[in-house]
């Protein structure tokens, strides 16, 4: 029987319910927390979360609740919230009870307000937490579909990550332990920011060659940073990092290249995130993400690029300039 046989996830969006369903088909016994009474009322009528999942009817059962209290008993939780909504929900758990378990980090982002890791805020807020981060390129659909997807698991403790490892690894889903949490959270924050650059190219039809120049180029930024602020090389090149920047920077299936494309097709970022829908996080990480570099004397200048674009208007075609006409340089 595994370590963690009772899995906790808070968060009823599309990502958690894939989490959830995926926790239930490795054998876990499982309870998935969602604010929206009608979310939780149709997981458990329907074995369904049309709103988030549509046309998918789950092949495991999952316990639905939106009461926090629920998941006192859990071995495990997974938290899968927005990143900018992480200590809010924190200090909701804190009321509850002094969670010791380990705890997963799933949402990608840094706090915009602190320039935090998610890892850092749980240290806040939830210091008796063993915390740790679960991130790759997965998208919920296919994961909840049952399609075979990748991930890193990041923990301090090496034997809790093999352990949460086992646990969640169903037919499908393949997790890969690491101890690297500073790494695993840099790759999943900083994809999102060039996921964004990487849309707009697309949506202004500067064609294929342009969008992988500025895949390749926006990994040695997220290296730059990553390494500076103490991640692994080999995390950076791994799942959580190079796997994932690839992911989300070459399908639409992305909340954050969709985004882009928006912009490269002309729409403001104001308008987009006046309109609301689907969270794109990178466009609340690109600031703090430009902050902590220019903190640490790095230069991100498609970071810098995306970051005046949501939050100085800055016009498509002038962005694409002021990127090509950047002085000349060795590439490494």
């Amino acid at each position: 029987m595994s370590t963690f046989q009772k899995i906790g996830v808070i968060g009823g969006g599309a990502w958690g319910t894939a989490l959830a369903l995926t926790a239930a088909r490795a054998g876990r016994e499982v309870v998935l927390w969602a604010r929206d009474a009608n979310t939780v009322s149709e997981i458990r009528s329907r074995n369904q979360n049309s709103r988030y999942l549509p046309g998918i009817t789950f092949d495991k059962e999952i316990e639905a609740t939106n009461h926090l209290e629920d998941l006192e008993a859990a071995d495990a939780l997974l938290l899968v919230t927005p990143a900018q909504t992480t200590r809010a929900i924190l200090r909701d758990l804190a009321d509850i009870g002094p969670f010791k378990v380990p705890l997963l980090l799933c949402a990608k982002g840094i706090e915009r307000t602190t320039g935090e890791l998610l890892s850092e805020v749980v240290g806040d807020e939830l210091p008796e937490a063993k915390v740790g981060a679960l991130s790759g390129p997965s998208f919920a659909d296919d994961v909840a579909k049952g399609l075979p997807t990748a991930v890193t698991i990041a923990t301090e403790d090496t034997q809790t990550g093999q352990d949460l490892c086992k646990a969640l690894a169903a037919p499908a889903f393949r997790p890969y332990a690491s101890t690297d949490v500073i790494g695993t959270q840099i790759g999943g924050a900083l994809k999102n920011v060039l996921a964004i650059a990487c849309g707009a190219v697309a949506g202004r039809k500067l064609g294929a060659s342009a969008q992988a120049a500025l895949t390749a180029r926006g990994f040695a930024e997220l290296t730059r940073l990553g390494t500076t602020l103490g991640a692994r090389p080999e995390t950076l090149t791994g799942l959580s990092g190079l796997g994932d920047l690839v992911l989300t920077c070459s399908s639409a299936q992305s909340r954050n290249f969709s985004f882009g494309v928006k912009l490269g097709e002309g729409v403001m970022a104001a308008d987009l995130i006046q309109r609301g829908g689907k969270l794109a996080e990178g466009a609340y990480s690109a600031r703090i993400a430009v902050e902590l570099a220019r903190r640490q004397a790095i230069d991100l200048p498609i970071c810098t690029t995306v970051a005046r674009m949501i939050d100085d208007a800055l016009a498509i075609d002038e962005a694409i300039a002021s990127l090509m006409s950047r002085p000349l340089k060795a590439e490494a």
